[in-house]
């Protein structure tokens, strides 16, 4: 399971010209399921996202993880990040979990952060979405589980 965690001060998805989530500060997480990908796993990047310190202290340092600075957490699901682009000029994606399994993976992850963290926004699976954010720093990590 792959989390490209980027530090924002506001973000949004819309969809069809909707708003259907937003967050101010905090950690917007592009999330894409590989084959082999479980529920457990997905409860481990979550731990991850909310412990990962990425958020400044008074010094400066990234010493600051998102529960630390009660920031909001956007989950946005995307297929491609589980694309293989080793070779050629166009990605593979046999990698990737099949839609089915990677729904469910997705919906599991986002029920689990909104019973565990306070402010959790989503946006949908499968749904053609236009996300809007302003990278912090620009700060962006990989997560792989």
């Amino acid at each position: 399971m792959i989390g490209l965690l980027q530090r924002v001060p506001s973000a949004y998805v819309e969809i069809d010209g909707e708003r259907f989530g937003e967050i101010g500060h905090g950690l917007v997480v592009l999330v894409g399921m590989e084959r082999g990908d479980t529920e457990a796993k997905a409860v481990r990047l979550l731990d991850k996202m909310l412990a990962y310190r990425v958020f400044n202290d008074d010094q400066g340092r990234m010493n600051l993880s998102l529960r630390d600075v009660a920031g909001g957490l956007l989950l946005v699901p995307q297929f491609t990040l589980a694309a293989d682009t080793r070779k050629g000029l166009r990605p593979g994606f046999s990698s990737a979990a099949m839609p089915e399994l990677a729904e469910g993976l997705f919906n599991h992850l986002v029920d689990h952060a909104r019973t565990v963290y306070p402010d959790v926004a989503a946006g949908r699976f499968g749904a053609n979405m236009q996300v809007g954010l302003v990278n912090d720093g620009p700060v962006t990590f990989w997560l792989q589980i």
